[in-house]
């Protein structure tokens, strides 16, 4: 049987994506007629066209949803709109070969535990205030560091050479987690510390990472052992954070069990991770009819029904 071909619309959200994202800079049709090219596919191969239905900042799922409704009329090919999310959690669990894992999926807009269960993906714990990611880039700002690569990789990169450990409040709430406080917490007190020569940037890039990373294992760990889990599976644009996959595996290690992770090209947004949801939900006899094609800034990863596994 041939498998079908899928052509996914994904969006990037920051705001400087511009910089380096050169399709943002062409226009649609030649942009689209280039993957065309370089896949050696025709209009005639594809099956399906996938788009990026939320979660995510209005303007850009707006435009994705009007490229996606536009090809789709122009090839007469049905429409599929994918959980942004889920386009992250089924992209890892077939790059890693991970088969039921509790997942722990951190971006700049997202912090979320999850775990499948009855044909639903069950959010077990997630941030009550900001994402982890964005709470990284706002320190990254506040220490007025690049945006080039990007704010959360300069954190990494100088917290590898802190060495002096700042206390900072630590916010689990039963499975949640809160990161709004600690960030205020540094906020307040970083012009004192560095011009003390108490601390250094890097001691508090260090501080902010060994806190926050803390908090996400334990609520993971926690997750994990009401489920009978013995996989975790980290997905998202923070995921490829070396430092948090290796005190993940370090608890995992600890449990018997075993961690799956990917690195940049599949942790950030790409379009295969919404070619991969779409194709399995294609397959699964899913599709979205013309006048469903709206799209939602807070649509909830619970609220897919997966039909796709078992």
């Amino acid at each position: 049987m041939t498998q079908p071909s899928i052509i996914s619309i994904d969006y990037l959200q920051r705001d400087n994506s511009h910089q380096h994202n050169p399709f943002l800079k062409a226009n649609v049709l030649e942009v689209l007629n280039q993957a065309l090219s370089e896949a050696d596919v025709t209009p005639q191969d594809i099956n399906a066209i996938a788009y990026t239905k939320g979660p995510g900042m209005a303007a850009p799922l707006i435009s994705v949803a009007v490229v996606a409704r536009t090809i789709a009329q122009l090839w007469d090919k049905p429409l599929v709109a994918v959980n942004h999310c889920i386009g992250h959690i089924e992209m890892g669990r077939l790059i890693t070969g991970a088969k039921n894992p509790t997942v722990l999926y951190v971006s700049g807009g997202n912090t979320q535990i999850i775990a499948y269960l009855e044909k639903r993906y069950r959010i077990f714990g997630e941030t009550i205030d900001m994402a982890v990611g964005n709470c990284l880039d706002r320190f990254a700002r506040i220490l007025m560091l690049s945006n080039d690569p990007s704010p959360g990789y300069n954190i990494e990169q100088m917290a590898k050479n802190g060495s002096k450990y700042l206390p900072l409040p630590y916010c689990v709430k039963g499975m949640d987690v809160s990161f709004s406080g600690i960030l205020s917490y540094l906020e307040d007190r970083v012009d004192k510390l560095l011009k003390s020569g108490e601390y250094t940037k890097s001691d508090l890039c260090f501080s902010l990472q060994e806190t926050i990373f803390a908090m996400l294992v334990e609520i993971t760990e926690r997750a994990m052992a009401h489920c009978g889990s013995q996989e975790v599976l980290i997905c998202g644009g923070v995921g490829c954070n070396l430092r948090l996959q290796q005190m993940m595996k370090i608890m995992c290690e600890e449990r018997g069990a075993k961690l799956y992770a990917t690195d940049e090209s599949f942790c950030i947004d790409n379009g295969a991770m919404i070619a991969q949801a779409g194709y399995l939900m294609y397959t699964s006899g899913i599709t979205t009819s013309l006048q469903d094609t709206w799209v939602t800034q807070r649509f909830r990863t619970d609220d897919v029904h997966v039909t796709w596994r078992e």
